[in-house]
């Protein structure tokens, strides 16, 4: 049924009131004013609460300040409404009604009959103070309103429309028909989770006059690099659709259905018919996900006693046991009164602290569980003085509820050659009393023991993560220097301190038969001991070029300083992220310029480093006797290890392009290439295919895939089912550097597939100096809130900011509530 006609009162009125509207543009924008607040109130409407009932009806408003019949885009959007209202399954149909006449917002019975409203007007001020008032009655008894295209232009002058709307038109915009990617960044709501993540389709894209991202949830966003946006484009952050609940109603919005054919697509009926079943209370859907407002980010612990770690150490790594408690460590470097030794003829060089701390949410304590000795204390200055190694990394046992053990990468200070300058790098057990958390030091097991060179820093590593098959996976760095390199590839043979190179990563990272610069995954036994499982990238017995030239344990190789490894054990996929090398521009002699990474790794595969980096882009080769002068350029199909500091393979796996790479001077770099595949690295000819991102300084800290556990019911402090799947990947540094929740093509992911959506996280996980500044560490915990470990504001000791912090969600569940649902029984 359609209701038709438009009164001759009506008619009059919006002929006087609009006129002035349409001559000064204001159907474009918002108005410089809204009305004020009426006093008293303009109407007494009482509509029931909620309105609509089980036979679930819509109402369609077309009405438009333009006099004139509806037009083809009206006559479209109404008979493609009413074909989904009769379409999909018994218990989700409804009923169309379809007006131009405005004083149905002020008929109480009749506007009390509908469950949602869709607004598929022309704009301008389309409802009078009194009809509007009515609109407001109505959704504050609990309505449902869909807003598409144009009706972002209606009601210019009311703030309270604006914000049922979320957002106005910018005027200047394109209004030209344009194919663009759509990103469908909501995988849970009615409205999208049966879209395509990325979605191409032709509309009218509208520019916002302010964006909406965080007031409201964005479902979907368009790629404005897929289209020309015109003036006032948005950027990467451009939304198209979104919801939100408001003043006791839900609201959806589509900037999309602004041509005809857009309602002849089965993809834009199914995400128009989305929005009709939340907004009519046939189902629930959470449109509170990405709305800042409702994350809290506290700090749990407090600044260190003088002279004292009491509450935490220099923050590196952080694990959450299933009971709740957080163990954290410190690193080893000294609170900023102590002493540091940086004399090599001293014993006593290098000495710290590596210590591990444990907060118990149930009491809101901290626990110092203990302390290894470690060489990780030599301060700062240039990289033949400060150093990075010390206490790693930390990992629970899967079965750490009954055996307390706990597994910690670490450089014991007992164990390094002040001589030879060479130290050892140890993955050990260690049981914690789960009475008192303290850790029993005289219980270690060591696991995995290997060598590593001390007088140069840096990238030291440190990570580790199980899967769901008991394997734990280690993140070694490859501490070496790109100093000698001027910041490029670190592939410098000749500095060497008594033999043993501190400048080459083909020594470490890129040697099939060193434990260094590589992703390890061994199986730790009952023991203490450990075996190799089936599929790592070696088997240590490979016979290839005389044998003896391989190591078991690696399972990624061609990683620079992975300090942050996950393993999602829902697919056993590793994510990792690696700090790069130091030079700030790409050089057409060398290569490209230091690129921070990020890589989805779903099988044993060389990343590259310190061949090739980003999307297999090759460095330039180099070696002796003249370091100095460029030799060819590495293939990074078929790389090969000719560093005389190679005591491996020559014939290196093939390089796996990574899923993010970025530069100082933006996010995924990319270059024209020559007929041998080598970029042309000349800035002036770059492209950049992940604006959401940019580095400066940079430092890659690799987060958690979150996945959404809906049986911990108890908890009300868990992140919402829509952030399930999405990976975080954030940086140590809070300016113009990622904090993001991306998601990837499961079919391109392996290959280094880029990213096919992101969601900025700043302002969920709060930047800033009085926020989570330096990000060094971030998990979920079994309580569904986000664990951040901040590292502070100096390097290589604890300072007052230090600290753990806790980002949780506030915003209550989905929406209806389940006894306000249309009809019994549906979610």
């Amino acid at each position: 049924m359609r209701l038709r006609g438009l009164s001759t009162r009506r008619r009059t009125w919006v002929a006087t009131v609009t006129a002035g509207i349409v001559a000064t543009g204001l159907m474009s924008a918002p108005a410089a004013d809204a009305r004020p607040a009426p006093d008293p109130p303009l109407t007494t409407m009482s509509v029931k609460s909620p309105p609509g009932g089980a036979n679930v009806r819509v109402l369609i408003f077309y009405g438009s300040a333009a006099a004139g019949d509806e037009s083809p885009l009206v006559n479209a959007g109404i008979e493609a409404i009413e074909k989904i209202g009769l379409s999909g399954p018994a218990d989700q149909r409804f009923k169309v009604e379809a007006t131009n006449d405005a004083s149905v917002f002020t008929d109480e019975a009749e506007l009390g009959r509908f469950n949602s409203i869709v607004f598929l007007t022309g704009g301008g001020d389309v409802l009078d103070p009194e009809q509007e008032a009515g609109l407001e009655a109505y959704m504050e008894a609990g309505g449902g309103f869909v807003g598409i295209h144009d009706a972002a232009r209606a009601e210019p002058y009311s703030d309270w429309y604006t914000g049922l709307v979320g957002a106005r038109p910018a005027a200047g915009g394109p209004t030209n028909v344009q194919r663009a990617v759509v990103e469908v960044g909501d995988r849970r709501h009615p409205a999208t989770k049966e879209l395509p993540v990325q979605w191409k389709r032709p509309d009218k894209w509208l520019n916002w006059t302010k964006n909406p991202s965080g007031a409201v949830h964005t479902v979907a966003r368009v790629r404005e690099s897929s289209y020309q946006p015109g003036t006032g484009a948005g950027g990467w952050d451009h939304p198209v659709s979104w919801c939100r609940d408001y003043d006791g109603g839900r609201s959806f919005y589509t900037g999309m259905g602004g041509t005809v054919s857009s309602y002849d697509e089965t993809d834009f009926r199914t995400h128009l018919r989305g929005a009709l079943l939340w907004t009519t209370r046939l189902v629930q859907a959470d449109c509170k996900a990405t709305i800042t407002g409702n994350y809290k980010a506290e700090r749990l612990t407090q600044p260190n006693q003088p002279g004292q770690n009491d509450q935490i150490g220099e923050p590196h790594g952080l694990v959450t046991a299933p009971d709740g408690r957080v163990l954290y460590i410190g690193r080893g470097g000294a609170d900023s009164s102590q002493p540091v030794v940086t004399d090599w003829n001293n014993p006593d060089v290098g000495k710290g602290k590596g210590e591990i701390h444990v907060y118990d949410p149930k009491t809101k304590k901290v626990t110092l569980a203990g302390a290894l000795t470690v060489f990780g204390n030599k301060g700062g200055g240039d990289e033949l003085i400060k150093v990075e190694e010390g206490l790693l990394g930390i990992e629970l046992d899967p079965r750490f509820e009954q055996n307390g053990w706990v597994y910690l990468h670490y450089t014991p200070h007992s164990q390094i050659n002040r001589d030879t300058r060479m130290a050892e790098r140890r993955v050990s057990r260690f049981t914690l009393d789960p009475g008192t958390d303290k850790l029993d030091l005289g219980s270690e097991k060591v696991l995995l023991k290997w060598p590593v060179q001390i007088h140069s820093c840096c990238h030291a590593g440190g990570g580790m993560s199980w899967d769901s098959k008991g394997n734990l996976y280690i993140a070694t760095g490859d501490n070496n220097s790109s100093r000698f390199s001027d910041g490029y590839s670190g592939n410098n043979p000749e500095p060497d301190y008594k033999g043993v190179s501190f400048a080459d990563a083909r020594r470490t990272a890129g040697n099939t038969n060193n434990l260094n610069g590589k992703i390890l995954r061994i199986h730790p036994e009952p023991d203490g001991t450990y075996t190799l499982p089936e599929g790592n990238l070696f088997t240590g017995r490979e016979t290839d070029e005389g044998g003896g030239k391989t190591r078991g344990e690696i399972y990624v190789m061609g990683v620079r300083n992975p300090a942050r490894i996950f393993v999602d054990k829902q697919t056993d996929i590793l994510y990792a992220g690696w700090v790069g090398p130091d030079a700030s521009a790409p050089s057409t002699t060398w290569g490209p310029a230091k690129y921070d990474t990020f890589a989805v790794i779903t099988k044993a595969s060389n990343r590259g480093w310190p061949y090739c980096m980003g999307n297999k882009q090759p460095y330039r080769d180099r070696n002796l006797p003249d370091p100095s002068k460029p030799l060819g350029w590495y293939d990074c199909n078929h790389p090969k290890n000719e560093s005389p500091n190679n005591d491996g393979l020559v014939n290196l796996p093939p390089v796996t392009g990574n899923n993010i790479w970025y530069s100082p001077q933006g996010g995924a770099p990319d270059f024209p290439r020559d007929a041998n595949g080598v970029p042309s690295y000349k800035q002036e000819e770059s492209t950049y295919l992940l604006p959401w991102l940019k580095g400066g300084g940079q430092a890659a800290m690799n987060g958690p895939v979150y996945r959404y556990d809906a049986v911990s019911a108890t908890s009300d402090v868990k992140w919402p089912a829509y952030w399930d799947g999405k990976w975080f990947v954030g940086d140590f540094y809070d300016a113009d550097q990622p904090r993001n929740a991306v998601i990837t093509d499961p079919k391109t992911h392996g290959d280094g597939g880029l990213p096919v959506h992101s969601e900025s996280l700043k302002k969920i996980v709060p930047i800033g100096n009085d926020g989570i500044k330096n990000l060094m560490d971030w998990k979920f915990g079994p309580d569904g809130a986000l664990y951040v470990l901040d590292y502070g504001r100096g390097f290589f000791t604890s300072d007052p900011k230090s600290a753990l912090w806790r980002v949780t969600y506030t915003g209550g569940g989905p929406t209806p509530a389940a006894d306000r649902l249309a009809r019994g029984g549906a979610r």
